[in-house]
């Protein structure tokens, strides 16, 4: 249930006579400033970015684990983790999105840094399309949040991507993976017991039946 919140991209300005740099705050849809928007200390160059090679060099380029930036996003920002996924940012930059949901119908959504684990950057708004209400409603009863299941995925691969599954019937958190030649691979973590299991859904036949679930 990725929720794609935009974040505002602030320019670092060089101090006169220091030469420091710093950076505006970005400004959430309902006026509140967030914490500032810094720059990835990794940087994809332009033939990196294509299809063909780009899960492969995002995955060496990550240092940071998807639980470990989980980690990071809820240090920083008290909220339910939903969602975290790598991203190559439109300047070049890879960052972790983590998706949280804070009190009061609020979404925070937190950049980190891939290659340090130290938080970018956050942005806040307020849950306009009801998607607090059927996440409230997907995680109840659940025992494992998004941390674990990205802990539980890893035993498969590299994971990419962390998201809950909030249909209302599934009870699970999907995930995706990466080899070390970039093939993806789509699995479900089970919010109550973190079994993981093939994931066949969109690209079942990607994902061998001995990889089905945890030994």
């Amino acid at each position: 249930m990725k929720r794609n919140i935009v974040i505002a991209t602030v320019a670092a300005i060089a101090l006169a006579g220091g030469g420091t740099a710093t950076a505006l705050a970005a400004t959430g849809d309902d006026g509140s400033s967030d914490a500032a928007a810094k720059k990835s200390s990794v940087q994809l160059k332009d033939g990196d970015r294509d299809d063909a090679k780009e899960n492969t060099v995002e995955v060496k380029a990550a240092k940071v684990t998807a639980a470990d930036a989980i980690k990071a996003a809820l240090a920083s920002q008290s909220g339910t983790a939903v969602s975290a996924e790598l991203d190559d940012e439109d300047n070049g930059g890879l960052v972790w999105d983590i998706d949280l949901l804070g009190k009061g119908s609020t979404w925070h959504s937190v950049q980190v840094d891939p290659g340090t684990g130290k938080v970018l950057g956050s942005h806040t708004e307020r849950d306009e399309d009801g998607d607090a209400s059927r996440v409230g409603d997907a995680l109840k009863g659940a025992s494992i949040t998004a941390e674990d299941a990205a802990k539980a995925a890893a035993a498969k691969g590299t994971v990419t991507s962390v998201d809950l599954d909030d249909d209302g019937t599934a009870g699970a958190w999907e995930a995706e993976t990466s080899n070390a030649k970039g093939a993806e691979s789509d699995w479900k973590v089970d919010l109550r017991s973190g079994k993981v299991s093939a994931d066949r859904s969109d690209r079942g036949d990607d994902v061998s039946d001995d990889d089905s679930s945890d030994d």
